[in-house]
């Protein structure tokens, strides 16, 4: 098998059908458009470092996984969050639209906020986008596609990812909006309590979020797009038309060659020219979804 090793633009018919309908491009986070270790990995060792994680809760995160070990490995690990018990929020971050930290960067109290003790807060890690999915999500843009990350991590951290993308596509003169979907955390008194708001957002949870914004959103699924590198995605990837499996791995390889998927693999570059990538012209959809080269 061999990759598809870049994306060229849909013919005219698949355009055609396209500017009829309203369009999202759905992207995974970690793995698919970010260079591994994930983001909140990056974050628990900052938090680690600093010592930020009060030692009560390195106990609580076992009790936690034992708990969720009826509903399976992947739930142990994607919805078990109790290493975050008891730490404090970071500056500049909650966990809705809007919520900003009462606590400024310099340490000042905002105006008519409820006095409280100054706090030393971990750094976000800065998320190093590979260059290709910034290039391809320039393409959505331009194309006037909704863009949306729907991702497992951490809300917050997504949502500084989204922000990171937005000043990438406005460095390159395209003005967006990315909406996020990811795993939003329960808070408490300016602490995470380490329960979360919600489902965490992997496997099946990500389906539903996606089936979900395109019904208020009137999102034509069929004409829509999906960007996964894991097992995980998979549900995510099955509920739209086009999806496309980024550097996958073994168990999504062998999902995408047996479904006639795309598969790409995009790497960190430096220093480098980079060239949009585009989707391959496919007369119908069926030789798209044949796309994998021997």
């Amino acid at each position: 098998m061999r990759a598809l090793g870049e994306l060229e633009e849909l013919d005219e018919v698949t355009e055609a059908n396209e500017r009829s309908a309203r369009v999202a491009a759905f992207f995974d986070l970690d793995g698919t458009l970010v260079v591994l270790p994930s983001l909140e990995r990056r974050f628990f060792r900052t938090l680690r470092y600093q010592k930020a994680i009060p030692v009560r809760s390195y106990f609580l995160w076992p009790l936690e996984a034992l708990r969720l070990m009826p509903r399976g490995i992947s739930a142990m690990l994607q919805a078990n969050k109790m290493y975050l018990r008891g730490v404090q929020i970071p500056n500049g971050c909650g966990e809705r639209d809007g919520d900003v930290s009462s606590w400024h960067k310099d340490g000042h109290q905002a105006e008519g906020q409820a006095s409280a003790p100054p706090r030393r807060n971990p750094r976000w890690p800065v998320p190093t986008f590979f260059a290709q999915a910034v290039e391809r999500m320039a393409w959505h843009a331009r194309q006037g596609h909704e863009i949306v990350l729907v991702s497992g991590t951490l809300d917050s951290l997504a949502r500084g990812a989204a922000r990171a993308l937005e000043a990438e596509l406005a460095a390159r003169g395209i003005a967006v909006t990315i909406r996020v979907f990811a795993t939003r955390l329960e808070e408490s008194d300016g602490t995470w309590t380490g329960r979360i708001l919600g489902e965490a957002m992997f496997g099946e949870a990500k389906s539903r979020a996606v089936e979900g914004l395109a019904k208020s959103m009137g999102l034509d699924l069929g004409c829509c797009y999906a960007y996964g590198d894991s097992l995980n995605d998979r549900w995510l990837m099955e509920s739209v038309g086009w999806p496309v499996a980024v550097n996958p791995s073994n168990d999504l390889a062998s999902i995408a060659h047996k479904a006639g998927w795309p598969v790409v693999y995009w790497q960190q570059e430096k220093d480098s020219t980079l060239r949009s990538p585009r989707l391959s012209k496919f007369a119908e959809k069926k030789e798209h979804r044949s796309a994998i080269a021997e």
